[in-house]
């Protein structure tokens, strides 16, 4: 999501704080507003302001003993949750849901996208597919760019049929059930057969949605009217979605598997779209399309072991670069979203994001020092001009030097089975809704992929993020991505399953949601609720969702020199799964969006 409506604090004054709305806190939160500080953990927020509330709204955690699935629309969890109780495993939901999320969330759902997929089966074997969309054949490193080596006007990489890299998600997803499904693959399509056919009814944001891109779908699908309604009129919540031609084409990859996406029907549609508004995918590129099984990062955090995506997802390397940082201080005893806290936080996402633009691409293209971003030398040179006294000046920092090298629209959703297979899964479209082109007589929506590579070297993409030599655009290739689909085990245990949308924000989001329990010792869903906040390196600035600190603590941050930004836009959709001592697993669904979890 783009950061809008955003309230600039350059001069901060305890009035101005006291008027900012609040969230009434819970009996349970006022209760311990008491207790001594260093027991307080995330409370000791309140022992600034006892007005305040550390959550976004409260939500009550979802528990359930068989199997969880947590994901953005009530409808896609009811899929994966069917699934589990047919007998299904993690990967089964997993597939099913991702299917359904692409018939009833249009806006990141999708067969015409891609994504990442981190499983960890009851014997804690770990593994990641990369099915992340790739460059067609014929882009090129400077195809944004005019005869001056500007940027072209309009947005290219953002809209129309030229932003779309060729989508893996079908391939990915009939990799992981050959892998690893339980299921037949008929049984697993059916219920987003069924969806597409028969209609889902719109929640509020989804419908709210269908209305702000009415203008770009008339634009860059002149002739169709996927997505509108017959009347013209505007979409309302409860109105009745029907998707006859998505219908068709879920049918024929029910039917043929990869081959009903990538030849055939499907795959002349596609091509036909592109070539009526002037896309760059071929036939070529779709039957050169596989995803990829890669080695899953393996790190540790104190007791825990953590399980993420490799390289083209920088998320991996940056979680554990930001948890590597943070290690060394007492984050417990300092408690949730106090300054030093803060302090230490943010200043590891400054570093990590720089090297993020530096270091990371697509590993099959550029050499990505994976080894070298994480070892305990490299991170302590990094870490050399840290201060409590003192911000970093932003442009002061830059990726570090490694010897021997050459220089928001996303969903997640988390599973868990009674047998304790455990599946991340993030897919996107990038932007909202992708491109905002629908292949006709195919019925879904293409993805904006091109724009998260490096378009011009320096230059930013829509999330702000700033990339470098190593994510130039080449044929073939992968964009990065920051998707940070996540596991983690305790005592050689499952113990949590992370992940969300949300561009640049998905890595910070998984980072406090992760801390929140293992260091605030929040559950799942109060650490999902709580606020949260952002820093990317460039733009040199906090921003936080409304009420994130108090008073006292933005007070200490604009003393040592940190710009602070608060907005009414909420940052990440967390989905994931807790497992408790008692066996029970907690789903946390964001109260940010329509973010379901259910058990059985």
């Amino acid at each position: 999501m783009r950061i809008k409506n955003i309230l600039i604090l350059s001069t901060i004054s305890l009035a101005f704080l006291a008027s900012c709305k609040k969230i009434t806190p819970s009996s349970s939160v006022q209760q311990v507003a008491n207790k001594p500080k260093e027991n307080l953990g995330f409370y000791q927020f309140l022992t600034d302001d006892p007005n305040a509330s550390p959550f976004v709204a409260k939500k009550e955690p979802v528990f359930a003993q068989n199997g969880m699935v947590a994901a953005t629309h009530p409808d896609a969890s009811k899929v994966g949750v069917e699934i589990l109780k047919i007998g299904g495993n993690a990967i089964d939901a997993a597939i099913a849901t991702q299917f359904a999320l692409a018939v009833v969330h249009p806006a990141a759902g999708n067969i015409g996208g891609g994504g990442f997929l981190v499983y960890r089966d009851k014997k804690g074997n770990a593994y990641t597919l990369d099915y992340r969309e790739k460059a067609p054949e014929h882009a090129s490193r400077d195809m944004y760019l005019d005869e001056k080596g500007e940027v072209k006007p309009g947005q290219p990489s953002w809209y129309g049929h030229l932003a779309s890299g060729t989508p893996g998600a079908v391939d990915g997803l009939e990799q992981a059930h050959k892998r690893f499904g339980k299921l037949s693959w008929k049984q697993i399509l059916q219920p987003a057969i069924d969806l597409a056919e028969n209609g889902v009814r719109l929640t509020t944001r989804e419908a709210r949605g269908l209305n702000r891109i009415k203008d770009d779908l008339l634009k860059y699908n002149p002739t169709k009217k996927y997505f509108l309604k017959e009347d013209g009129s505007e979409w309302k919540e409860g109105d009745l979605l029907i998707q006859k031609d998505l219908a068709k084409t879920l049918k024929r990859i029910q039917q043929e598997g990869r081959k009903g996406f990538y030849e055939g029907e499907t795959a002349q549609l596609l091509i036909n779209e592109m070539k009526r508004g002037g896309g760059i995918i071929t036939q070529k590129d779709l039957d050169s399309y596989h995803a990829v099984w890669r080695e899953a990062i393996v790190e540790k955090y104190k007791g825990y072991k953590v399980i993420t995506m490799p390289p083209p997802s920088s998320g991996g390397i940056a979680l554990m670069q930001l948890l590597k940082y943070v290690e060394q201080y007492p984050l417990t005893k300092w408690g949730w979203h106090t300054d030093s806290t803060t302090q230490v936080m943010i200043e590891a996402e400054r570093r990590v994001f720089a090297d993020r633009a530096k270091w990371l691409g697509d590993p099959d293209f550029v050499k990505v020092p994976q080894k070298e971003l994480l070892s305990s030398n490299f991170l302590t040179q990094r870490w050399g001009d840290f201060s409590f006294d003192l911000a970093t000046d932003s442009k002061k920092v830059s990726g570090g030097t490694i010897p021997g090298y050459e220089s928001m629209e996303t969903t997640h959703s988390s599973f868990a089975d009674k047998d304790g297979n455990a599946v991340s899964i993030t897919t996107t479209l990038n932007n909202s809704y992708g491109s905002k082109v629908v292949v006709d007589g195919a019925g879904f929506l293409m993805n904006d992929e091109m724009d998260d590579f490096s378009i011009k070297p320096g230059h930013p993409n829509s999330y702000g993020l700033i990339g470098n030599e190593a994510n130039a655009i080449a044929p073939n290739k992968r964009m990065l991505s920051s998707m940070t689909p996540t596991i983690v085990e305790k005592d050689g245990k499952l113990f949590m399953v992370l992940g969300t949308p949300g561009g640049s924000t998905i890595i910070t989001s998984v980072f406090q949601v992760f801390l929140n329990v293992v260091e605030h010792k929040m559950g799942m869903q109060q650490a999902v609720d709580a606020l949260r906040f952002h820093h990317q390196w460039l733009p040199d600035k906090i921003t936080f969702e409304e009420g994130g600190f108090s008073p006292q603590t933005l007070q200490k941050l604009l003393g040592k020199g940190y710009k602070i930004e608060s907005q009414k836009n909420t940052i990440g959709r967390m989905d994931c799964i807790l497992l408790h001592p008692d066996g029970r697993y907690e789903g946390g669904a964001d109260v940010r969006a329509d973010d379901t979890a259910i058990g059985y």
